[in-house]
């Protein structure tokens, strides 16, 4: 309790605490966003429970890894040489998790760019997946998120209280977020490559962490933001031109 009270008044914790919790919420965005592109394949009825149950995963599975600190701290430490690269649990792991989000970005893309019957497409976006198979997918990348996420965490602060706030405030945000980003996937088909594209941009930097090349941040996270912004740039002009388009129509059979 003392502990917990000298966390509590100290100014560096609370700024440990702002810092952790801003990186935990990006790191988030990426889970985030796979899980809504994944349970928008779905049906309609399956995808809030879908979306809330992958959410929730990620939340036990995050603190379940805070709960063994000492076991994350080792999967850092080297494991195997190949060919003089070092690899450690963790890079192996992330080095898995990209190449899955490779090959499921770029089939998601393939089916989008695929020239198929209108019954087709909308059988394949509403029946490709069934919910254990969403489920498995969702827990696999839930746990390369999770543990980067966490090793994250240790690298930051040493206070578990601290990593455990972060990482439940941050949790929290991805389930008030994952409806509204989901719809607004799901509506707008040209944010669906956007989002894809984003996955395998995420994808190759975590196969590049776990080469040993470290990627800041910052620079994907801005390239992200570039795009979304281009994007809601084009969203308003087709907009703009609709509305126009149908002034034009109005005025003519007037």
């Amino acid at each position: 309790m003392e502990y917990l009270l000298e966390l509590a008044v100290s100014p560096a914790a609370w700024v440990a605490l702002a810092t952790l919790m801003v990186m935990e919420i990006v790191l988030g965005i990426d889970n985030l966003i796979f899980i809504s592109i994944l349970t928008n394949k779905l049906p309609v009825h399956q995808r809030t429970k879908a979306r809330r149950l992958g959410i929730s995963m990620a939340l036990i599975m995050r603190l379940g890894l805070l709960s063994t600190v000492a076991w994350i701290v080792q999967l850092t430490e080297p494991v195997i040489d190949i060919l003089g690269q070092v690899f450690s649990w963790k890079d192996m792991i992330l080095i898995a998790g990209g190449l899955f989000l490779l090959w499921k970005a770029t089939t998601e893309i393939h089916h989008s760019v695929d020239i198929k019957t209108e019954e087709e497409k909308t059988l394949s976006s509403t029946v490709t997946l069934g919910m254990a198979a969403a489920i498995g997918q969702i827990l696999m990348l839930d746990l390369v998120f999770s543990i980067d996420s966490i090793v994250t965490a240790v690298g930051m602060t040493e206070h578990l209280p601290i990593m455990i706030i972060a990482v439940v405030a941050a949790v929290v945000v991805m389930l008030v977020a994952a409806e509204p980003l989901a719809k607004f996937i799901n509506d707008n088909p040209t944010v669906v490559m956007l989002a894809l594209g984003f996955l395998i941009m995420i994808g190759m930097t975590l196969i590049a962490e776990g080469f040993g090349a470290h990627v800041p941040k910052g620079y994907v996270y801005a390239a992200m933001a570039f795009s979304t912004l281009i994007e809601v740039l084009n969203m308003l002009s087709r907009r703009a031109k609709r509305k126009s388009m149908a002034e034009e129509a109005a005025t003519h059979k007037a």
